[in-house]
Formats: structure tokens, C-alpha cells, sequence
């Protein structure tokens, strides 16, 4: 072959790389619209897997995996669930073995048991029944170190193994500290960016006081630049996209969205080029989202650096105009400079939130010197064990076919609630033979501290409700709340969860230690917390009494943007792997990096993205996310009101009861008692719809659903709710 044949025939090989991604595309769209209609056809009392099946064109096992609840009932009844550990001879199946208090430590591999067995009772009276010790055992595989790549699962996998500590000196060494790396106190101010409000819709642009109406014949980024910087000259650095998302205007040109989202960010325009960043900020090239993405550019001449971005990040506008949205931004800066004299509002509510925090760091006293980031293994065991916010549909038989009503309850400023303790220091690995060795005061002192914990957990035999520990399930960082009665499973969950599982209202959990994290108490996010809340607590209160619409109007897009800086600047201190997206020309393929991901193409550029793994981010604190999302997962199962003397809660409704859980809100099928004073975390009924209602099967349905129950229902307005 020579060189001419050679690269007619690389010519053919991309157009076969084109053809087959499109076809994938298309393949994959078929497949979720089938998985779909299979999970619909599974919400039918009389659905039958065996029919389903070859209408399908699929196994019965793949419609089993799609769609569980279709599992023929002598197959789920004689499987074994996941995990679960054969019962003694003298014990019953699945249930837990208890001991008394006096009992000596068992020998070998029987666990020995923490507390002794006691009744039941309301959670004040904390009851820590069925807590027990495990043997020294790591169930799950090592978790890869700082080089390590993670394998790839199989795509039949049945749920992902969490990954485990290491035993001897080898985990021992993960706990520890990065090198010359911690938070502390920035001796700098960052720079205002000169920024205008765009509606793509209308071309209503707000610069300062100014509204002009721009011509945009489309919706282009070159288009907008053009138009704006004709319009401004000078001086804009970020223009807001207020209404209209120009990113999505050739959305039917593509098979995914983010596919088109990455097109319109790459098009070629005169005169400009991607951004590489500039000074201090390290902020350079797109970001591609298939809803809030970034663009950043600069021209030819380098006079002009200037991003796009959407005011969905910071808060849903609500149809409101750019000088509306303008205003809510302008009252936002001014309500937090009355906290922090050197606030500026950077392009993001999670670096704004961050930066915020960093100007609460002490200078003086114990943490003068700043906050420790953790080891990179740590931060990666983090990272893979510790979930968000808890999002789970439960189904018929679980619920009626029928709903009596679908009763929206949602926790307002809900993170806001859990951040008044987090944990400091270097943390101590607490084994199970360490944990067992300790005095049952000492246990339940560590259980309620700041820990993270390597769990085996069984569910009671007459356990009835919905399930409260997460599980891994199939997928990345997917999770699941298992609640089959003596089903027993091992997992990773925080103390406030762990503290639910022992002490709920209905019965104790059996949890057995296998290994933790245990670090000191302490409050390096409280004076942050604080401050937010006090700036949302006064923006919710103008929203509510100032006697313009529009003033009202934009109380309310701030008081919301509060609430975007502290959820968000919590979830950037999670710090995930670092995934970098870049483009290529076509003609120099080549210079795709060997280990990039493509995720989109045109005729002239390849777009394209790789994992770096974890940059040395100073302000990096998994521990601290970790800690806050797992008690705003305990509090959506039980949460004492200690004002009214009086619970609420999932955990606190009649079983079969709760239709749904997404992040801070659970949908039930009554309304209930729990009281509200527009406080962080406290329940706000968000929506009410009167039954019979079909139980919806899928996520959509359950959010029409939601939608209607919130236009049925005629709240009185609360400011500032989230």
C-alpha cells in the first residue's frame, strides 16, 4: 500500500467512525424509548414478563433487569438477595443474632455483638439495639491509588463493590495530609468582572442602567459576540444569557443534547478563538453542559477575554427580563457585602460560594495556618463512597395503583441545616477489632461524631418501610436504598445515617463496623453558613414586603441565589476527578489524545474529552460534602423538631405512604402535620393533588405529576423557598 492508497483509505476509515457513531446514537435512543415503555408496561397489575419478553425482542432476564417489579414471584421469592449470609442452624433466616450486654467478645469470625437487645422505642430515647462488630474483613477491593485507573464494569455488572481500605500499613498511609496543601485565608481580592444581561429571545440587553435591543438574526455565538461588543465596545467580560438558551438552537441536528451544546460552543468565529485563560484565572476553554455550559473566548488580538454563560446556574429567572435579573444580581452583591467587605460575584455560585469561604478562615488561632487537604487516597475513597442527594422512585406493589392524593413536601435551604458541625483534622482509621474494643460509650460517641463508615447492614425480617442506607446499584455512582425484609448488603454511610438506621421509630437496623473514618468535631463552615443564611433570611424578607413587583421579583431570584452559593460551594468542595474537554481540527486527528473520549465532531473539528484525575486543589474537602449530604439524607427520614416536640419525616408517615424522595423533597400520599416556620430544613407543602392519581412509573410522570399537584395547590407565598 502506498502512501496515497493509505490515506484514501484512512479517509474511508472516518467516515465508517461517523456512520457508526450515528448509528450508536440512534440505537441508543431506540433502546431507552424501549427500556421506557417496558418500565410503563411494568406499572399494569397484570403485566406478565413472559409477554413482555419476546414483544420486546429481548431475554426474560434483560426485562427482569430493566424492569424488577416484572420478576416472576417464585423467582424473587427463592433468589437470595445480594449479600446476604447464610443464618446460623439455631437462628432463624435473616435474623439478626443478639446477645446480652454482658456477653463475652465471640471468637473467630462470629461478630460480637455492641448493645444489647432492647424494644423499640421513639428515637429520643436513642436505642443502638443491633449494632454489631465484624470481624477484620474487607469485602470489597482495594481502592485504586493516586496513578491507578478505574477498571471498567461489565455492563451486566449487578451493582458496583465499593471500594475498601486497604489492610496493614498500606491503608494505614492513606491517612495522612497532601503535601504542602490547605485552605487558607486568600490575601487577595478578586476581579469584578464588567458584565451585561442578554435575553436571545427579545435581543434585550441590559449594560449598567442601559437597555438597548440588539439585532441577532441568530443565535450563533458569533453572532452574539458581534452584536455585543457593536453594541458595548468595550469593557465586557461575561454576558449572562437571561432567556432564550442559544446553545440548544440546533438541538434536532444532533443525537444528544450535549452534542449540540458542544457544536454551537466550538463553531468558528472571526476574529475570535477559545479562550487560555489569563493571570491568575486558570479558567480557560468551554465548558460543555447540555444545559448551563460556559464559552469562553478571546480575540485574535488579545484585547478581549469574555465568557457566555446561562443565569440558570445561579437561579430559574422565572420569565423575568434581563434588567429584572440585573437587579437581583446588583441586590445579591450588596446583601453579601453587608457580611464580607471584599464580596465579588464571580461567573459561578460554586466559585463564588468557595471564595466566600475562604475569606471566613481565621487568621488568628487554631486554624491560623488553614485546613489540611487530605490525601489523594482518601479524597478518592470519598469520592466513590460517599453519595448526594437521595433520588428514588418507589412503584407499585410498594404503592397503591391508585394514589389518594400526590402530596409534595420539600426542605427549605435544606444543606443550610447541617453545617453548624463538620469534620477537621487528620482522621483516624477505626477497624472493626479497634472499634470492638472500645466500651459501648465510647461506641456511640464515635457513631454519633464525624465519621465514615464501611457497614455491613441488614435489613429486619418485619421491616416494612422504605429502605434508609444506600447501596451501590448498576451504573457510575449509582445508588439504591434496599428495604426487602433480611436482605443484607455492605456498603459505606455516614454517622446521621447510621445513627437512622439504629435509632429510627419503627425498629432498629442491624449494622455491623467494618472499617471507618473517625475525625475530630468541629466548625469550619459555620460562620460561612451563617452569614449566607442571614443574607437569605433578609433577601426572603424584602421579597415579601417591598412594594415593587419587580423589587419583589428580583428578593426572590437573589434570596435563590443565596441558596445556589451555599448548595453549590458545598459540592465544589467534593472535588471529582478533573475532566477536560478540548477540540482538535479534523485534518490533525492525530493530536487526539490517545486516552480522550470523543464526544462530538463536525466537519472541521473534533471535540473530545479525558480524565485528568485529581488537581491539587487547596480548597478540596470531600469530607466535609460527605458529611452535610448524608445528614440531609437522615433528616428526609427523620428529623426532630425540638420547638413543636415533634418529628418529621418519611419514616414518620404509614407504610406505603411515600411515592418518591428527590434530593431535599419526599411525595407521599397524605398530607401530614409537620410544622413549618420558614426555617432552613424545615418542610414546606410545595403541592397537593387530589387523588385517585395513577402512581407514576417514571421520572417524567412523577414530575407532571408534580407540576400539577403544585398548580392545584394555592400556597401562601414563602420567600426564599427552595
Amino acid at each position: 500500500m502506498d502512501a496515497k492508497a493509505y490515506n484514501a483509505a484512512l479517509a474511508d476509515l472516518r467516515k465508517d467512525r461517523d456512520q457508526i457513531k450515528h448509528a450508536k446514537a440512534a440505537l441508543a435512543k431506540l433502546e431507552a424509548a424501549r427500556d421506557k415503555k417496558i418500565r410503563a408496561l411494568a406499572a399494569h397489575d397484570k403485566a406478565n414478563a413472559e409477554r413482555i419478553a419476546p414483544a420486546a425482542g429481548l431475554s426474560l432476564a434483560d426485562v427482569v433487569h430493566i424492569a424488577p417489579a416484572l420478576a416472576p414471584k417464585s423467582l424473587a421469592a427463592a433468589a437470595p438477595a445480594p449479600d446476604t449470609q447464610a443464618p446460623q442452624a439455631d437462628q432463624a433466616a435473616g435474623t439478626a443474632p443478639l446477645a446480652s450486654e454482658s456477653a463475652a467478645p465471640a471468637p473467630g469470625n462470629q461478630p460480637a455483638p455492641l448493645l444489647a437487645a432492647e424494644q423499640p422505642g421513639p428515637p429520643e430515647t436513642h436505642v443502638l439495639a443491633q449494632a454489631v462488630i465484624a470481624p477484620t474483613a474487607h469485602p470489597g477491593p482495594a481502592a485504586p491509588g493516586p496513578a491507578a485507573a478505574a477498571a471498567p464494569l461489565p455492563a451486566a455488572a449487578p451493582a458496583r463493590e465499593l471500594p475498601s481500605i486497604p489492610q496493614g500499613p498500606q491503608g494505614d498511609g492513606w491517612f495522612t495530609h497532601a503535601l504542602n496543601l490547605a485552605s487558607t485565608h486568600p490575601n487577595f481580592i478578586q476581579q469584578a468582572r464588567s458584565t451585561v444581561f442578554l435575553d436571545t429571545t427579545t435581543g434585550t440587553l441590559v449594560h449598567r442602567d442601559q437597555t438597548l435591543r440588539l439585532n441577532l438574526p441568530d443565535a450563533s455565538a458569533a453572532t452574539i459576540l458581534r452584536a455585543v461588543f457593536h453594541s458595548v465596545p468595550e469593557g465586557t467580560e461575561r454576558i449572562f444569557i437571561t432567556a432564550g438558551d442559544p446553545w440548544h438552537h440546533q438541538a434536532d441536528q444532533h443525537p444528544f443534547l450535549k452534542d449540540a451544546v458542544a457544536a454551537w460552543l466550538n463553531a468558528p468565529i472571526p476574529g475570535w478563538r477559545t479562550d487560555t485563560g489569563r493571570g491568575k484565572d486558570k479558567m480557560a476553554g468551554h465548558f460543555v453542559h447540555p444545559r448551563n455550559p460556559v464559552g469562553r473566548y478571546q480575540s485574535d488580538n488579545g484585547r478581549h477575554h469574555v465568557e457566555i454563560r446561562s443565569v440558570g446556574e445561579w437561579f430559574d429567572p422565572e420569565g423575568a427580563t434581563p434588567a429584572v435579573v440585573r437587579d437581583a444580581f446588583v441586590l445579591l452583591w450588596k446583601t453579601l457585602r453587608a457580611h464580607w467587605n471584599d464580596a465579588v460575584l464571580m461567573g459561578s455560585p460554586s466559585q463564588t460560594g468557595r471564595d466566600l469561604w475562604t475569606r471566613t478562615i481565621p487568621t488568628r488561632g487554631q486554624h491560623a495556618d488553614g485546613y489540611p487537604v487530605l490525601s489523594e487516597e482518601l479524597r478518592g475513597l470519598l469520592h466513590t463512597t460517599a453519595g448526594q442527594g437521595r433520588t428514588e422512585l418507589i412503584t407499585p406493589p410498594a404503592v397503591p395503583d391508585k394514589l389518594p392524593a400526590l402530596v409534595e413536601y420539600d426542605r427549605t435551604f435544606a444543606y443550610a441545616k447541617h453545617t453548624w458541625k463538620s469534620p477537621v483534622g487528620t482522621p483516624k482509621r477505626i477497624t472493626a477489632a479497634t472499634f470492638a474494643s472500645w466500651s459501648e460509650k465510647d461506641q456511640i460517641k464515635a457513631l454519633y461524631g464525624c465519621g465514615h463508615w464501611q457497614v455491613r447492614v441488614t435489613v429486619p425480617d418485619t421491616w416494612n418501610h422504605v429502605g434508609i442506607l444506600p447501596a451501590p446499584a448498576p451504573g457510575d455512582r449509582a445508588w439504591h436504598y434496599p428495604a426487602q425484609p433480611s436482605t443484607t448488603f455492605t456498603t459505606w454511610a455516614g454517622g446521621p445515617e447510621i445513627h437512622t438506621a439504629l435509632a429510627n421509630p419503627i425498629q432498629p437496623w442491624r449494622i455491623e463496623i467494618l472499617d471507618g473514618l473517625l475525625f475530630d468535631d468541629g466548625k469550619p463552615l459555620d460562620d460561612w453558613a451563617k452569614k449566607l443564611k442571614e443574607a437569605w433570611s433578609s433577601l426572603a424578607a424584602q421579597a415579601g414586603l417591598h412594594g415593587d413587583p419587580n423589587q419583589r421579583h428580583a428578593a426572590r431570584l437573589a434570596s435563590r441565589a443565596v441558596r445556589s452559593l451555599l448548595l453549590y460551594g458545598i459540592g465544589s468542595f467534593a472535588q471529582r476527578p478533573r475532566m477536560v474537554t478540548g477540540t482538535t481540527p479534523r485534518t490533525m486527528e492525530r493530536d487526539v489524545p490517545p486516552d480522550a473520549e470523543i464526544i462530538g465532531f463536525t466537519d472541521e473539528t473534533i471535540t473530545w474529552q479525558r480524565p485528568t484525575g485529581f488537581t491539587r486543589d487547596p480548597n478540596a474537602h470531600p469530607e466535609w460534602a460527605a458529611a452535610i449530604w448524608s445528614g440531609a439524607r437522615a433528616a428526609l427520614l427523620s428529623q426532630r423538631h425540638r420547638d413543636d416536640n415533634t418529628y418529621a419525616g418519611a419514616l414518620h408517615t404509614p407504610p406505603g405512604s411515600v411515592v418518591a424522595f428527590r434530593t431535599d423533597a419526599v411525595y407521599l400520599t397524605a398530607p401530614q402535620p409537620w410544622p413549618y416556620h420558614g426555617q432552613p430544613g424545615d418542610y414546606l407543602n410545595k403541592g397537593h393533588l387530589p387523588g385517585p392519581v395513577p402512581a407514576p412509573a417514571t421520572e417524567e410522570q412523577l414530575l407532571a405529576l408534580r407540576d400539577a399537584g403544585r398548580a392545584a395547590l394555592t400556597p401562601t407565598t414563602i420567600p426564599g423557598e427552595s
